[in-house]
């Protein structure tokens, strides 16, 4: 995954693609920072960590961009999305979602809303290969659980 940024970081170079290159050295450079946090070369699961991240901060900044009508810095936000998400496995729909989540509430058997922290965990576990909204995931452990 990371020679497949680097490689996009050099053709966004070469096309004077400069929207694409400021997204790519960001990202670049988020990985870098947490390499050397991990002190080991990042493997294809914390680089799409990383990524996840990155566009995590994008989405709550476009929320806070729309509260005060700034439309273009949305716009640039969700082009930076765009270009961020092309790099992450093609995410989890709220059906597939929602089946992994009846599953784990089906294996724990909680007894109430109060042991959503077990499920949570548990769901984390499941789900941390697969590319999937955490936050819908906790929203439907909560309705569950709250029936």
């Amino acid at each position: 995954m990371l020679e497949k940024i680097n490689e996009d970081l050099k053709t966004a170079m070469k096309e004077h693609n400069t929207f694409k290159l400021s997204v790519l050295r960001m990202l670049k450079s988020a990985l870098q920072l947490e390499q050397i946090a991990k002190k080991h070369e990042l493997d294809d699961s914390e680089v799409s960590s990383v990524i996840k991240k990155q566009v995590k901060l994008r989405r709550d900044s476009i929320l806070e961009y729309e509260k005060y009508d700034k439309t273009d810095s949305v716009n640039d936000l969700e082009k930076e999305i765009e270009i961020l998400s092309s790099y992450l496995p093609e995410e989890m729909s709220k059906e597939e979602i929602e089946k992994v989540v009846d599953e784990v509430i089906t294996e724990i058997k909680p007894e109430s809303i109060k042991e959503m922290g077990k499920v949570m965990k548990r769901l984390n576990e499941v789900l941390a290969s697969k590319n999937a909204d955490m936050s819908l995931a906790s929203s439907l452990v909560k309705e569950k659980l709250n029936h």
